[in-house]
């Protein structure tokens, strides 16, 4: 079965058995040992090319049409793993095969096929149909499955909320969830309030498209237990403490935590890992009307700690904490929630590197070894109790925006703690879910944070 895709696309690679030109992949020092024929060597330096990173030479055939082309690795191919993401831009149209190359043909096939996407969605223009042979020692079947989960996330990302509310979120979610013989369930409307979800209704209320709980069940009982929990807030207006306009124009990605968690999914799935998975979306609108939620209210949550309302643009945490109860009511294995939580993490970490908590010391140590194999970034921050205080409330048990604006990702995370009390392992991740500037391996827009490295961390707890 092929892996799921919401939007349909052609598969980036090379047909078997397609005949192919080369693509020589050399870095400067090739250059400067002869390690090309000597025909090519003369065109090169001609040309003016010195195997930059990225830079591409087309060279001629004896008949005067396009015959090979040179790729610059640069001097260091470890410093761009998925430089090969930029070939589908530069070569021209056809069939193409690497002849060379210092990267590993899991990073060389896995960089071309992500520098691939595009969101064309609402485009007439089609772009053109450029394709890579996969090297032999490659495994296709695993490249092609983070292919299509990045590219789940990306895609819900991209989409604005006009056709990605709370109830197209769920038909995508179901979708993922049939594809894969899932069980999959909803909790809609009033019925948060009648099942104890009373803070993922508060703030969604407010919105023509009701609140909602997404969950999602597969796998077989008795294997390691993992649960994801991915923010799906599809739109944030900020609430009655509203954005600003430059601040919401890029709200359609407060849902990447959903998007996110559903591409992990679909790798998990479609690997067929021996777990028993549970994935959790609160998929909402923070929308304004005459029943929205408002500073200083005060709400019970799931778990019975009672939550002051200080700012109703720090709703992501809330719709989290009655996800993150109802799981921890069956403690996981592991736990793993996502979320574009905080401007704080980003002002930390920047937009590239995905920060993440954990008081899991050998948790952590996992996935910092599969940040570095699978080249997927992300950096610790602590889970600091002394910062605890400052989520205290004179008047609730716990407020949802501390005062002094220090530490925000922390606090949020401290926030978040209070509703996982049972769950031994748990990891959250503060994640941007958008590429400000393009790399080799994605164009600007929506995009997937450490998923790849937290599937190939998951596939290792399932093979013990």
């Amino acid at each position: 079965m092929a892996p799921y895709q919401y939007i349909e696309r052609p598969s980036p690679f090379s047909a078997k058995g397609a005949a192919t030109r080369p693509v020589h992949a050399v870095t400067p020092s090739d250059l400067d040992a002869g390690k090309l024929d000597a025909a090519a060597l003369a065109w090169a330096k001609a040309a003016g090319f010195k195997a930059e990173a990225g830079a591409v030479l087309l060279l001629p055939a004896a008949g005067g049409e396009v015959g090979s082309a040179l790729f610059g690795l640069g001097s260091d191919p470890a410093e761009a793993p998925f430089i090969t993401g930029k070939l589908s831009k530069l070569l021209p149209a056809g069939d193409w095969h690497v002849e060379t190359s210092a990267l590993t043909a899991a990073h060389l096939a896995l960089g071309y096929g992500l520098g691939t996407y595009g969101f064309s969605r609402y485009k007439s223009e089609k772009p053109k149909d450029v394709r890579l042979s996969i090297p032999e020692t490659a495994d296709t079947a695993d490249v092609e499955r983070q292919l299509a989960g990045v590219f789940l996330a990306r895609d819900l990302i991209n989409i604005p909320t006009n056709e990605m509310g709370p109830v197209e979120l769920e038909a995508a979610f179901r979708a993922l969830g049939e594809h894969y013989g899932a069980t999959v369930t909803s909790i809609v409307g009033e019925d948060l309030l009648a099942r104890n979800f009373p803070l993922v209704h508060t703030v969604g209320r407010a919105s023509v498209s009701a609140p909602r709980l997404l969950e999602m069940r597969w796998g077989e009982k008795g294997h390691p237990r993992v649960t994801l929990v991915g923010k799906g807030v599809c739109f944030d207006t900020g609430g009655l403490d509203i954005k600003g306009a430059a601040n919401m124009a890029l709200m359609k990605k407060d849902m990447g935590g959903a998007a996110n968690v559903m591409g992990l999914a679909l790798m998990i799935m479609d690997a067929g890992l021996k777990v028993d998975l549970q994935v959790l979306v609160p998929a909402v609108e923070n929308s304004i009307s005459g029943n929205a939620f408002r500073p200083g209210d005060i709400y019970r949550s799931r778990k019975g700690l009672t939550v002051q309302i200080d700012n109703t643009d720090a709703e992501g945490r809330l719709v989290l904490a009655d996800a993150l109860a109802y799981a921890d009511e069956n403690p996981p294995d592991l736990m793993v929630d996502m979320s574009t939580l905080t401007g704080a993490a980003r002002v930390a970490l920047g937009t590239e590197l995905a920060p993440y908590f954990t008081d899991d010391e050998a948790l952590a140590g996992k996935l910092m070894d599969a940040a570095r194999t699978e080249a997927d970034p992300m950096w610790r921050l602590p889970l600091w109790m002394g910062y605890d205080k400052d989520i205290r409330s004179r008047a609730a048990d716990i407020t949802n925006s501390p005062s002094g604006g220090m530490a925000g990702a922390i606090t949020a995370a401290l926030f978040l703690k209070r509703f996982v009390t049972a769950t031994r392992s748990w990891v959250h991740f503060d994640i941007y879910g958008w590429v400000a500037a393009e790399r080799p391996q994605a164009p600007i827009g929506g995009e997937a944070f450490a998923i790849r490295a937290l599937y190939r961390t998951i596939c290792d707890m399932a093979a013990k």
